[in-house]
């Protein structure tokens, strides 16, 4: 089974990682899109995360009904900070019957060499890489600059631009701001 790794702090989830969750297990060739709920982002400040819980419960009600979506807790028992490598490792080692294909944007893409062990990630794993909504430089280089840099050298099971994935304006750090939670 094709299963996509859609990871996450969700805080809060909302219509544009739905449509986008929704627009990618009906436009590509995996089974599955986990919703992955990451304990803890690396990246990302822990004192603003909502309990994982309960972001958990957001993303199951959020994603009920709509067929092929799922909505996971692994990294909640796995060691913290949670890193994409290393949940992609367990993930195989748990479920080695699956292929698994992480689900990026294109900002992620763009500094991706600053992920730890992004070599292992690009050797053994697809990335399906969606548009952001990013201006100037940034929004038109994403795709260029990995093509043109160390990636190229490097080992690469596929990387896949998911150009006509719809784009969304929208963030959790926007509703959490509206809502006074920043």
């Amino acid at each position: 089974m094709k299963i996509g790794i859609y990871g996450g702090s969700f805080n809060p989830v909302h219509f544009g990682h739905v449509g986008l969750a929704k627009w990618v297990i009906e436009n590509t060739d995996l089974d599955e899109l986990w919703l992955l709920v990451s304990p803890n982002n690396p990246l990302k400040s822990a004192k603003i995360l909502a309990p994982e819980q309960q972001r958990l419960e957001g993303v199951r009600e959020a994603i009920k009904d709509i067929p092929g979506l799922v909505a996971s807790d692994f990294e909640f028992s796995l060691p913290r900070p949670s890193y994409s490598a290393n949940t992609l490792r367990e993930l195989q080692r748990a479920y080695p019957e699956h292929e698994f294909t992480l689900i990026i944007g294109e900002d992620n893409i763009a500094i991706f060499d600053q992920w730890r062990e992004w070599e292992y990630i690009l050797e053994n794993f697809r990335i399906f890489v969606y548009p952001r909504n990013l201006t100037g430089e940034a929004g038109l280089t994403a795709e260029r600059s990995f093509s043109e840099t160390v990636f190229q050298a490097k080992p690469v099971k596929e990387v896949r631009f998911l150009k006509n994935a719809p784009l969304y304006d929208i963030s959790s750090s926007a509703i959490r701001r509206s809502q006074g939670l920043e």
